[in-house]
């Protein structure tokens, strides 16, 4: 995928949560989001899944444990919703931890919870 593609969709996802958030308003749960973010995106054809599972393996051994990630777009961003009163550290490294588990090059931590969804929008890379 090339930077345009990257840019082309990452300007879909801002536009969903900026319609998501002005509809919606702020404070609702975090799965009302979701539900509002995937309907968006794919109204706008872009490829969604959500509550994607993100194997853990270790030393060539899948462990038990399995991560999920939010909303996957077209198979490359990933999408990590928040409806909080402040991001923490922990937040901002289950985005990061998810874009290695998972090998994606880029990923967002949106919180909902703000009074401007510009403010809540955060842009994580994954630095190969």
């Amino acid at each position: 995928m090339t930077k345009e593609q990257f840019k082309s969709i990452a300007k879909r996802i801002v536009n969903a949560c900026s319609v998501a958030h002005k509809e919606m308003g702020s404070g609702l749960l975090e799965s009302i989001y979701e539900f509002c973010l995937i309907d968006k995106l794919k109204r706008n054809n872009t490829n969604v899944r959500n509550q994607v599972s993100i194997p853990l393996n270790y030393r060539g051994v899948e462990l038990t444990k399995d991560f999920k990630i939010d909303i996957l777009v077209e198979e490359k961003i990933i999408l990590e919703l928040k409806s909080v009163d402040i991001i923490l550290p922990v937040h901002k490294a289950q985005i990061i931890s998810y874009l290695k588990l998972a090998d994606k090059r880029l990923g967002f931590l949106i919180n909902f919870n703000v009074a401007l969804i510009k403010d809540g929008i955060s842009r994580f890379v994954n630095n190969y």
